[in-house]
């Protein structure tokens, strides 16, 4: 998550450091600690809750139950990871609903803290998970925010209210009060109130949110924050928790590349949960709030729980059985492939995916790298093959390539590497279908049956000899083959002795290929 990129990076170079360690002494941990403390404060994390944090840590640290672990430095991590969980609010708190519809969720925050955008976030989900949204426009005081809730509810395939054109005109409070009654009449049981903000805390604006609550009594009151304000984030929170009063916090643009450790303060400081996440500009970039998983997040060990749950929504259990058909009867071709390509473009950024998986905070570099448009122009050069093409990529002949490359906008070069990886991967799932263990190009098998390396080496023995025509080309070969045989490895653990062969620049160059564009 690039928000707290940088509090990661230092926490898990501490973290590093310590496990170097066999037994940790009473400065180690003091080390770790001042180290940490370091990096919350670099992260802008709040003076206070950076001392309490810091505080229980090194507490725990120098207690027992380090001193009795079997590995005390990954104790220490552990120690860390919880202590961090707690800052964070602990569990997660999830949107609670009336017994009695409609439930009533009222936003309110800064002006540019992303209260619109989340607006048509929240409807989304909730559409998603079966209710009936109504979003409610009184932010009329902002140019063309009535409009652009208008735009969003549109994109959210939600309904709205707006009976007011906004640019100063119209009664906020009446407006969220006839916004109620009217999702009554329609039958709508769930409504989002979206408030007017300001540029920073005054008492007009804390007047206009108290009177929409008590006109409305929602169920809900959400704190939306933008996560890369600072640490003016904490003063903000304290003031619309003294003035309105919210019983949850949304952290918004955790996708920007600012500090934001001022965002983790917030739950600490105002006793109040944070119950969702927003990760992107777009309508489905919104998670809801784990503490734990944001911690492993952070400490680099990765959200493998979120990222399932990511999977499971995009992928067609069906769809994904019928694949697993055609795998065992290898039957797979470029269309099925096609298909796989669509539902994982719908779990969102391969990139934000990649980034979930434990260690990938020491990769930053290669994800960066990583170009998450390689998916559109795979998918454009299987979109530009003809149906018979990619149910048999071996009729592809120069010509046809040359076709495929233009109504792409790809090169041949770019058509021929897709062909030649999907050709690769297709042999890897068929020997793994067949119950057998891939080769990877320049590495061999990875595995076989008893037997089978002698076999392969009574065959080489049989015809080792060069085949050229050449009697001096011939002559240079033998002597080659002889003296290799002299320096092979004896064998080891694994099969290779101190001069294992080393893969060649084509060796190399194949597996490149293999497991991504060259």
């Amino acid at each position: 998550m690039a928000t707290f990129g940088t509090l990661s990076d230092r926490l898990t170079e501490t973290f590093r450091n310590l496990r170097t360690k066999g037994k940790l002494t009473p400065a180690d941990v003091d080390g770790t600690v001042r180290e940490i403390r370091r990096a919350l404060l670099d992260a802008d994390v709040a003076l206070p809750v950076v001392k309490d944090f810091t505080a229980k840590v090194r507490e725990r640290a120098l207690g027992d139950e380090v001193n009795k672990a079997l590995n005390p430095a990954q104790q220490v991590v552990q120690i860390v990871n919880e202590e961090l969980i707690a800052i964070l609010g602990g569990q997660q708190r999830r949107l609670q609903f009336a017994k009695t519809a409609p439930t009533v969720i009222m936003l309110a925050g800064l002006q540019g803290s992303g209260k619109t955008t989340f607006a048509g976030k929240l409807a989304k989900q909730l559409e998603k998970d079966g209710h009936t949204p109504l979003l409610v426009a009184c932010d009329l005081q902002r140019p063309n925010a009535v409009n652009q809730l208008q735009v969003v509810a549109q994109q959210a395939g939600a309904a709205i209210y707006a009976p007011e054109p906004g640019n100063g005109v119209g009664n906020p409070v009446k407006v969220a009060k006839d916004g109620v009654d009217y999702a009554r009449q329609k039958q709508h049981d769930v409504v989002i109130i979206d408030t007017a903000g300001r540029l920073g805390v005054d008492a007009e604006l804390m007047k206009q949110a108290s009177d929409i609550r008590k006109a409305t009594d929602p169920d809900e009151v959400l704190f939306v924050i933008d996560a890369m304000i600072g640490q003016d984030a904490v003063n903000t929170a304290k003031a619309f928790q003294d003035g309105v009063d919210f019983t949850g916090v949304v952290l918004s643009k955790l996708d920007g590349d600012a500090r934001g450790g001022a965002a983790l303060s917030v739950a600490s400081v105002t006793g109040r949960p944070i119950i969702f996440a927003s990760t992107g500009e777009g309508l489905d970039d919104l998670e809801a709030f784990h503490p734990d998983r944001m911690a492993s997040r952070i400490l680099d060990l990765g959200d493998i729980l979120t990222l399932i749950e990511q999977a499971q929504q995009a992928f067609d259990e069906e769809e994904a059985r019928k694949v697993a058909e055609k795998l065992a009867t290898e039957q797979f071709t470029l269309e099925d492939f096609l298909e796989q390509l669509q539902q994982m473009k719908k779990m969102g950024s391969m990139k934000k995916m990649l980034g979930m998986l434990p260690g990938m905070g020491q990769m930053k570099q290669q994800l960066e790298n990583f170009d998450d448009r390689e998916i559109d122009r795979t998918e454009a050069i299987i979109r530009s093959m003809t149906p018979g093409e990619r149910r048999n990529p071996k009729v592809l002949n120069g010509s046809r390539r040359l076709r495929i490359a233009r109504g792409s906008g790809m090169t041949v070069t770019d058509v021929n590497q897709l062909v030649q990886r999907f050709d690769q991967a297709a042999k890897m799932m068929k020997t793994v279908a067949r119950g057998g263990v891939p080769s990877i190009p320049g590495m061999g098998s990875l595995g076989g049956k008893p037997g089978a390396s002698a076999k392969r080496g009574n065959k080489q023995k049989k015809g080792g000899g060069s085949r050229s025509g050449n009697p001096a080309k011939r002559a240079a070969e033998n002597a080659g083959i002889a003296a290799a045989a002299q320096t092979a490895p004896t064998g080891s653990g694994f099969g290779l002795g101190g001069g294992a062969p080393q893969p060649s620049e084509s060796d190399l160059a194949e597996i490149q290929k293999f497991f991504g564009k060259g």
